[in-house]
């Protein structure tokens, strides 16, 4: 059995995310990882803050803080949001961990010792009011485009033109404001791409058939369009340093690697830091370095992190020339998108994840957010499709199927699980409908296909309401007793089986529908096709409770309250 190594894209430590990247990257993962385990497989899901790069250093800035003590709040407000939508990484991490700083630096030494980096000199801004070359994210100035006055120098987030500093009308430091700046000559590292084309592309031809389209078609554009050598430091505070004992020269100029090549190291680094907690029994290059096949190593984003995990890192991972492990498939995402438009963090538009659990519980979102995952094209969120999904996926026929059985049978028959009759044939015709939905939920989550694998999931869920409506145990009571019972048990077995194989997306749920039975020694971890038919996991006798409302229905007032606090279209 196959051990899975599971990444998502790391977020970014400026700022809580908003729902787009819980669904691009965070939230499946967890989803996949949590079946994973369900079904026996050894899983290791790995995650961490993304720290280093220019918004840190402003962020921290504008704050009056260390940039270190910036990046240290900040990641424990990110990891306290995705505890509260019950992320279940086995570590979450920092790319500013000592570990990163070593297994990046060691990268580079290599990379060098392979001739695949080399010193550049380039002409870059300097600021003599600030002592130092700017970074290009670190001049502003007006766009000489659209006019927006605080457009940066790689890019202007109102017309989302690209730009070169010495591109902006009146540029400035972001750091003190002055405009008198220089262009002047310094030196920077160069990873050369170039040279690693053909090994790339023959590494990408070998995978892509197990990635979605949407993953590979990115990496052949880049490709098509021919690796550039890159520029992999920079001149900032903060930063992985440029080891002084390899480049004595650029270290002691201060200068740094680029965020977008230390980043994804990290997911070496924190399972590093991982390993380190207890390396007694954790062995982190049993997973990374000169693995056996049996590891399995699946990354999940959304398509703008696409070309630096399925071209720059793996052109970085081969120039290495060690045996680090690569990925096998790219789960890539489109864009979730707020009624059409962006969700966007410095404009506060769209809800964001902390929001998002002020509102609801985490089950809620989580469901939502899979049924409805941008994978084939964009999708939008809107308060509307959201109040409408949750009303009759979650709380009529889910919610309402388990309420309305546990209730009826404990006014009925007491708090246990009633006996009645023996199974006939609608039992029968039921089991093999169970049998084949979750056979199909299954295919679906193994192929990665989130949004077929919900739809199997609602189809399950509406096999029971189906069955209870043929039934009818309100009126079979009336005339037969046992026959209302079987029904009764047969539903009961039907909401432990849903507990079960619904984990993945709604575990708090999950666990409140399981935890209605008093059933002792109750380790299934899945359930088999022969379970499937026989809906027989509880037995009659065993006791129950009737948990409280699992999901309530949204209203009309919600939703206006909704739409009045986040908006109801796109600006």
């Amino acid at each position: 059995m196959a051990r899975h190594l599971i990444t998502s894209a790391l977020p970014y430590i400026n700022g809580i995310k908003h729902l787009g990247n819980m669904v691009g990257s965070m939230l499946p993962a967890d989803v996949y990882s949590r079946y994973l385990r369900q079904r026996g497989h050894d899983v290791l899901y790995i995650c961490a803050t993304d720290e280093h790069g220019t918004p840190a250093e402003l962020a921290a800035k504008e704050l009056g803080l260390p940039v270190d003590e910036f990046c240290a709040q900040a990641h424990d407000a990110q990891k306290a949001v995705y505890d509260g939508f019950a992320l279940a990484f086995d570590y979450f991490g920092r790319s500013s961990s000592g570990q990163n700083v070593e297994i990046t630096q060691h990268f580079a030494r290599k990379l060098k010792e392979n001739g695949f980096i080399e010193e550049r000199a380039i002409r870059q801004v300097y600021s003599p009011a600030d002592g130092r070359f700017l970074p290009d994210r670190y001049v502003e100035g007006t766009c000489p485009h659209c006019g927006y006055d605080k457009a940066r120098g790689d890019q202007c987030e109102n017309c989302t033109r690209v730009l070169d500093p010495t591109d902006l009308i009146e540029p400035r430091s972001a750091i003190s404001g002055s405009t008198d700046l220089e262009v002047r000559e310094t030196k920077h590292l160069f990873l050369l791409q170039s040279k690693l084309q053909h090994e790339v592309e023959a590494w990408v031809a070998a995978h892509e058939h197990q990635w979605p389209q949407l993953a590979s078609s990115i990496a052949r554009k880049w490709l098509t369009e021919g690796l550039h050598d890159r520029a992999i430091t920079r001149d900032l505070d903060w930063g992985v340093p440029v080891p002084a004992d390899t480049w004595p020269e650029l270290a002691a100029e201060g200068k740094v690697f680029y965020v977008w090549f230390d980043a994804p190291i990290e997911y070496i680094g924190a399972t590093k830091e991982w390993s380190d907690q207890d390396p007694e029994t954790r062995d982190w290059k049993s997973w990374w370095f000169d693995v056996d096949t049996d590891v399995r190593y699946t990354e999940f984003m959304a398509k703008d992190n696409v070309p630096f995990h399925t071209v720059m890192f793996p052109a970085t991972e081969l120039g290495v020339r060690e045996p680090w492990k690569k990925v096998d498939v790219v789960k890539a995402f489109n864009w979730l998108t707020y009624y059409g438009g962006k969700f966007s963090t410095s404009q506060k538009r769209g809800v964001f994840t902390d929001q998002a659990l002020e509102v609801l519980p985490a089950d809620y979102w989580r469901y939502f957010l899979i049924a409805n995952a941008p994978e084939s094209d964009d999708s939008s969120f809107t308060w509307e499709h959201f109040t409408a999904t949750v009303n009759k996926d979650l709380a009529d026929t889910l919610g309402n199927f388990v309420n309305r059985v546990l209730s009826f049978s404990r006014k009925r028959f007491g708090d246990e699980v009633p006996a009645g009759a023996a199974a006939g044939e609608a039992e029968a015709k039921l089991g093999e409908e169970i049998a084949r939905l979750l056979a199909e939920y299954e295919e679906h989550m193994e192929a990665l296909q989130f949004r077929k694998a919900a739809a199997a999931l609602r189809a399950l869920w509406s096999a029971g309401n189906s069955y209870l409506e043929e039934k009818a145990p309100w009126l079979e009571i009336k005339t037969d007793q046992e026959a209302a019972a079987l029904t009764l048990r047969t539903a009961m077995n039907l909401i432990h089986l849903y507990a079960v194989v619904s984990e993945p997306f709604i575990p708090t749920s999950s666990a409140a529908m399981r935890g209605a039975f008093a059933l002792e020694d109750d380790t299934a971890t899945w359930v088999t096709p022969e379970e499937a038919r026989s809906l027989t996991s509880i037995p009659a006798g065993t006791p129950f409770t009737v948990p409280p409302v699992l999901f309530a229905k949204l209203t009309e007032d919600d939703l206006e309250a909704y739409k009045e606090r986040f908006g109801g279209q796109a600006e």
